[in-house]
């Protein structure tokens, strides 16, 4: 019985079980992602190298692009050509989604009384009530949407997170697949530069 008990058993038994919760706990694995963010991984390339190629290799038509919140109100995309945009489609069950979303809240939280940026958070699954109950627990303040046209691949193609951001005139200055920290200072002075430009 001592055998099966000593200490390297038991912390093997402990990681193990760490390890299966981290696998199949949505918001475990988005614990350990949100950890790692704190360290400096998943730090969002904001260069201008990186800026550059994505404006020239990923031009769209913003007209037409729609997208409607709970109450029904539609949003158009190529309507709001002279602001900055910030685009992410997420989902409650996607743990990255989860892991990025109190830094995208604390981006949020620095531009939500600036008329020159607008946040549209996509609900993938179009479910309202599921995503506010997940944002009133959170506390987040966040507008939730769904889609109401469709969406060119060069701004989603169906893998969660995507975050895009366009710039005043409708270029796409930035596009991200998988979870990132948007709540550091190097990407709020990235959004006040589009926002200068």
């Amino acid at each position: 019985m001592r055998k099966i008990f000593n200490k390297s058993n038991v912390i093997n038994g402990l990681l193990g079980v760490l390890i299966l919760v981290v696998l199949f706990v949505p918001s475990a694995k988005a614990l350990m992602i949100q950890g790692l963010m704190k360290v400096g991984l998943f730090a969002p390339d904001t260069s201008i190298e990186h800026r550059k190629a994505t404006e020239t290799e990923q031009s769209v038509n913003l007209e037409g692009i729609k997208f409607k919140d709970a109450a029904g109100k539609t949003v158009d995309l190529g309507d709001l050509k002279g602001k900055v945009i910030f685009l992410n489609f997420w989902a409650t069950w996607c743990p990255p989604c989860l892991a990025e979303m109190p830094s995208v809240n604390k981006l949020y939280e620095q531009f939500k009384s600036d008329e020159g940026v607008v946040f549209i958070m996509v609900d993938a699954d179009s479910d309202f009530p599921k995503a506010k109950k997940y944002m009133d627990r959170k506390g987040y303040q966040m507008p939730v949407y769904a889609v109401a046209s469709r969406i060119p691949q060069q701004l989603f193609a169906g893998s969660l997170p995507t975050t895009v951001v366009l710039d005043k005139h409708g270029r796409i200055s930035y596009h991200e697949v998988g979870a990132a920290d948007y709540g550091n200072k190097k990407f709020v002075d990235f959004i006040k530069q589009l926002k200068a430009d």
